[in-house]
């Protein structure tokens, strides 16, 4: 009969790196083969980190077990693309952000007959939603596009179907007014069988659509461009590449809004000025 000690070191599994490193590179090549979402070149540490969590949700040892039920269960695919992709957001949940996003906001759209702003690889509806309210505020929103983009189908339903417990309303209040709001948080959106979803006002503003950042080009010209979220994972190859397709997607006195500083390995980086100093929005001057 094993003893407990016994038991608990044949539960434990330690993987070899070398062999582990391998089944990574396996994985991510089935999924770039499989499903077409090419995750080879996001920064490995990251990755592998968001697929030790999935697997140990899952009750699984090594990731070889994870590619198999990604490959053969469409819940466990569904399931790593989740993980790999960007944590949804709440609403105001980073109200010093959105107090910045609100401010270079007002220099870059204000001067466009139609402005159009792109949350590429957005964090969800609610930080959509987010920087609608505070378009709103500022009486930019009426006017102004939002291309709201996610990489998978499953992201695109959920956020179109998307809504807001009734209890968090009170405390995304308190996050809205921290991020400079100036009114009632509740005067945008309604109740719909118990839940809050937002005015058809402001919901017609916001285009979704699914649109994937490693394989697809630019599709418009925009005022104003922000991705915060998703670029830290990002391998400094594929960095480089979705900053070009930014590049070509903003337009001149457009604002970028990414994820740190620009230095002297981004090519591009002459072309902008520092909108904020210490933080990373940029206005593109050529």
């Amino acid at each position: 009969m094993s003893t407990p000690d016994a038991r608990f070191e044949k539960r434990r599994h330690v993987p070899d790196p070398e062999v582990e490193t391998l089944e990574l590179s396996l994985l991510l090549e089935a999924v770039a083969q499989r499903y077409g979402f090419d995750f080879r070149s996001h920064d490995r540490s990251a990755v592998k980190r968001k697929l030790h969590g999935l697997m140990a949700r899952r009750g699984l040892r090594t990731i070889s077990q994870l590619q198999d039920r990604v490959l053969h269960d469409a819940a466990a695919s569904s399931a790593l693309l989740r993980a790999l992709g960007v944590a949804p957001a709440s609403m105001f949940d980073d109200p010093d952000e959105a107090a910045q996003l609100l401010a270079v906001a007002e220099q870059c759209l204000p001067g466009a007959p139609l402005p159009k702003v792109w949350l590429a690889d957005c964090a969800g509806a609610e930080q959509a939603w987010t920087a609608a309210v505070l378009l709103a505020d500022r009486q930019l929103l009426w006017r102004t596009e939002i291309y709201a983009t996610v990489p998978s189908d499953d992201l695109l339903e959920e956020a179109l179907g998307a809504s807001i417990p009734l209890d968090r309303m009170g405390d995304y209040q308190r996050c809205y007014e921290r991020a400079g709001g100036s009114g009632r948080l509740s005067e945008y959106f309604h109740l719909e069988a118990g839940r809050m979803v937002p005015v058809p006002q402001l919901k017609s503003r916001i285009t979704w659509a699914q649109y994937n950042l490693v394989t697809d080009a630019s599709f418009n010209e925009f005022q104003l461009i922000v991705c915060r979220r998703a670029l830290p994972d990002f391998g400094p190859l594929l960095r480089r590449r979705v900053l070009h397709l930014f590049h070509d997607s903003l337009a001149v006195l457009g604002v970028l809004g990414i994820d740190r500083e620009l230095d002297d390995g981004d090519r591009a980086a002459g072309n902008y000025c520092q909108l904020i100093a210490g933080q990373s929005w940029y206005k593109r001057l050529a």
